[in-house]
Order: structure tokens, then C-alpha cells, then sequence
């Protein structure tokens, strides 16, 4: 059940709220469903290299709310504010609607979110970069930043391979089935020479035990569990910081293989450095 359904799906309504909020009747909620995707197809085509985790579409009377999450608000707001003016017009273009607000939310950690990951990756692979070392790179980072766990699949023409395969990088732990666990997930695909490549990814924040706010524009911290991971994470750090490294502790008798006294590989009395070995027994 879990490979199947769609984590952030799955999770509505339990930890994850709705990217559209509005309501429509029988007669013009076709309507507003195919606007609802023009906006999303328009935004994600026009701002390219924006950064773009997720838009957050709002309908009130007469008005239409759309909040951009983005790890690059400079890139959408331009110089003075122009660009996001210029997109305003265009979007009232495309939805005849006369007030339309748009708000820009930075996300603080872009290494925790599918979207943003799996378009990284995505860009790299389209530079002609090796989509191992793409993967690893990506994987490295978001558990840097206190992920309890990331699974990224990868399908298509692998290095340019004439037989398309899928291949599939895991580390930590990612249960679809726990619904309390806080899943980000993403399907992107990168265009390259050969054809496109198709990538999935998983990023698991950790368990959510109390009452999450299900409103998506709202920018919490992480779970108590990511949080506490993060305070041993660092307890650790200072305790090596503090007590050294045990391998720098070793002088020259610790390693039993170097010139210590009595070192099993000394098998030599008259060897330098050597303690009694089996040569000095006899």
C-alpha cells in the first residue's frame, strides 16, 4: 500500500494540509480545478530556475491568493520588485481575475524538501554531471541537515545506457505506512540528449506526535524527533571536540602493528623498536 499511494495524499488532512483552499459548487469547479493548473504550469515554465518548492493557491470573493515557496525569493521579486509586478499582469491575463496577490515565503532549508532536491538533481543530470555522485551528493546534504531518512529513485537512460533501467539509493529510514511520520515526496524528470529520466524522491522529517498545523503556508519548525536527533547530533560533535580522537591517542606502544614493545609483528628481538617477539622467547 505505501509504494503505491502518494505520500503527501495519503497524509491530507492527518499532518499536511491543501495546496488549493476554496470552494467550489457543481456549476464552476471544473472550471476553477483547470485554472488551479494552468497557474501551477504557467509559474513552474516562467520561473525556471527559481527555486520553487510549491504554490499555494487561495480563492476568496472576488480575489485569488498565490503563495510561492521558494529557496530563491531574489530571483522572483527581480530588482525593485519589477519582476513580481510583471507576473502579477501576466496572471491576470491568464485568470481574468482583476485582484491577484502574490506572496513570496523563503524556505530556510532547501535541502529538506523533495521538490527542490529531485530539481537539483534533475539540473545536474542535464549538465551531462554522473547521476551517482548527483544522488550521493543530494542524499549527503539532506541528512547533513537532520533528515532521519532520503530514498531517490532513478529511471531511464541511465548514462545515456541504450537499455533503460531504474536504480534506487536509500539511507536512514522512510515508513510510508506510519502516517504520523512527516514524508516530503517529489516526481521531477530531467531533460537530457538521450531522453528523459525520471526521478522520485523520498525525504522523511521525522515523527509528528502533537497537533500539526495543517494550513500549507504555515512555516513551523521540524518535528520534536528531528529536533532531538539534532541536540545528540551535536552533543556528539562537542564530545569528540572535547575528548579528542581516540586514533591520535595511540603513541608509538598503542599501535600494536607500529614499534611498540611487545607487538605481535615483532617477531625479531634485534629488530628496531622491537620488544621481546617470538625470536626472544627462544
Amino acid at each position: 500500500m505505501g509504494q503505491k499511494a502518494n505520500p503527501i495524499g495519503n497524509r491530507l488532512g492527518i499532518i499536511r494540509g491543501w495546496e488549493s483552499n476554496w470552494y467550489g459548487s457543481k456549476s464552476d469547479y471544473a472550471g476553477k480545478l483547470i485554472e488551479d493548473h494552468k497557474i501551477r504550469t504557467y509559474l513552474n515554465a516562467r520561473i525556471n530556475k527559481g527555486g520553487i518548492a510549491k504554490i499555494v493557491i487561495e480563492r476568496t470573493l472576488g480575489k485569488l491568493i498565490i503563495t510561492i515557496h521558494t529557496s530563491k525569493p531574489g530571483i522572483i521579486i527581480g530588482k525593485g520588485g519589477n519582476e513580481v509586478d510583471r507576473i502579477k499582469e501576466e496572471l491576470k491575463k491568464l485568470t481574468s481575475k482583476d485582484d491577484v496577490q502574490i506572496n513570496i515565503l523563503e524556505i530556510r532549508r532547501p535541502e529538506l524538501d523533495a521538490n527542490i532536491v529531485g530539481d537539483t538533481i534533475a539540473r545536474q543530470i542535464e549538465n551531462r554531471i554522473n547521476y551517482k555522485r548527483a544522488i550521493k551528493m543530494a542524499i549527503a546534504s539532506t541528512l547533513r541537515m537532520g533528515a532521519e531518512g532520503i530514498k531517490i529513485k532513478i529511471a531511464g537512460r541511465l548514462g545515456g545506457a541504450e537499455i533503460a533501467r531504474t536504480e534506487e539509493l536509500k539511507q536512514g529510514r522512510v515508513p510510508l505506512h506510519t502516517f504520523r511520520m512527516d514524508i516530503d515526496y517529489a516526481s521531477v524528470f530531467a531533460l537530457t540528449v538521450y531522453g528523459k529520466i525520471g526521478i522520485k524522491v523520498w525525504i522523511c522529517k521525522g515523527e509528528v506526535l502533537g497537533k500539526r498545523e495543517l494550513n500549507p503556508n504555515f512555516t513551523g519548525g521540524k518535528s520534536d524527533l528531528s529536533d532531538r536527533r539534532e541536540r545528540r547530533e551535536d552533543d556528539r560533535h562537542d564530545n569528540r571536540r572535547g575528548g579528542g580522537d581516540r586514533r591520535d591517542d595511540r603513541g608509538a606502544g598503542g599501535d600494536r602493528r607500529g614499534g611498540g614493545g611487545g607487538g605481535r609483528d615483532n617477531r625479531g628481538a634485534g629488530m628496531p623498536g622491537g620488544g621481546a617477539g617470538r625470536g626472544g622467547r627462544r
